[in-house]
This record gives structure tokens, C-alpha cells and sequence, in this order.
């Protein structure tokens, strides 16, 4: 079965850290299903780039019994007030924690780490990266500066530049070196380069 990755997306969500993983994971042959935080399918990006999602997160919590079961990672894209309109939603708040007590892949880019996982206590002891000085509001945690930061069950990343990379190492995760290193050939991206992450 092939697996399966579910990204959330909120108004002022940064877009290249949004389509990026989902063009890139689906090319490698990853499910990858967009799901809107409140209540309409359209969202507006950061630069006004409108999106429409393929589901609301609310109606697939309540269509399974044990969310978390459904899906191999979570994708968290940054941006403001993006970031800030997901640490805002409790629904969004309590399928990361169930994600992340499961054992899957929960992953974060740029303002997402600091915004939206230190609050839920998942950055805790753990090694990250995020947008450069967002660092500053996070504690008990070790920041790297590097493109991603991999601990555990936690893949972070800063920024829109490194949305590339952050989108190799989860296809890698997920569906291996061979599949992530085929999908940086096929768009002309350097080595996916194991030294990026720790």
C-alpha cells in the first residue's frame, strides 16, 4: 500500500512550503491529501495565492475513530499568519499530538516548529531548525542551523528555500533513499546530502 500524508493548511500559509511537498511527495508516489483548518476548502496563501484543499481537516477527524492510524506523516508548511491560524486550532493541536504519540512523521517548516509544535510540547528535549530568530522563543530544545533537522519522529526545516530539501528527507522517510534521490534527478536538484540533517 502506498503511504499516506496528509498537509494542513490555514489562511497566510507560505506557499512553496505548501505545494512544494505535495507536488515532490507525489511524484514519488506518496498519498498526499491537503486538509483545510476551519470551515471552507479555500485558502489564501501568505501572497495571495489562493489554494482550494481536498478536504476539511474537521470532517476527516470525525470520519475515523482513530485518526492518527490513517495517515504515515503530517506536513506542517510555515508562513504568517499561517503558522499562528494552526497553533490557534485545538483540532489541529490534538492531531499532532495523536500523530506524534503514534510514532508517524510529523513535520514543520519555518515558523511551524516554533509556532505550532514547541506550544503542543513536541519539540521537547529534541533537536530542530525553524526560521532563522524564531529560535528565541523556543525552550528545552536544541536548535541546529541547518536546512532540516531530523529527531526521531520530528523533521524540521526554515524556510521557503529549504522546502526542496525538507520535501527529499520525508519522501526518504517514507518511501526511501532510492525514491527521494529519483525525485532530485528528475527535477534537476543537487544530491539529496545526508549531512543536511542530524
Amino acid at each position: 500500500m502506498p503511504k499516506k500524508a496528509i498537509l494542513l493548511l490555514a489562511d497566510g500559509f507560505e506557499e512553496v512550503e505548501a505545494l512544494t511537498p505535495v507536488d515532490y511527495l507525489r511524484r514519488a508516489g506518496i498519498e498526499v491529501c491537503t486538509a483545510a483548518i476551519g470551515s471552507g476548502k479555500n485558502v489564501k496563501g501568505s501572497h495571495g495565492i489562493p489554494v482550494t484543499a481536498d478536504a476539511l481537516l474537521g470532517d476527516l477527524l470525525r470520519q475515523e475513530k482513530a485518526p492518527a492510524s490513517s495517515w504515515d506523516a503530517v506536513l506542517l508548511p510555515g508562513g504568517m499568519p499561517g503558522a499562528a491560524n494552526l497553533a490557534a486550532s485545538a483540532e489541529t493541536g490534538s492531531f499532532l499530538k495523536d500523530m506524534a504519540a503514534a510514532g508517524k512523521w510529523v513535520c514543520a517548516i519555518c515558523a511551524s516548529p516554533a509556532a505550532v509544535l514547541f506550544p503542543l510540547g513536541l519539540l521537547q528535549g529534541r533537536s530542530f531548525t525553524c526560521f532563522p530568530g524564531m529560535e528565541t522563543q523556543v525552550s528545552g530544545a536544541l536548535w541546529q542551523e541547518k536546512p532540516v533537522v531530523t529527531d526521531g519522529n520530528i523533521i524540521t526545516s526554515r524556510a521557503a528555500g529549504t522546502a526542496a530539501a525538507w520535501s527529499l528527507t520525508i519522501i526518504a522517510k517514507l518511501a526511501g533513499e532510492e525514491a527521494a534521490e529519483k525525485i532530485a534527478s528528475s527535477v534537476l536538484l543537487a544530491k539529496l546530502d545526508p549531512q543536511n540533517s542530524v
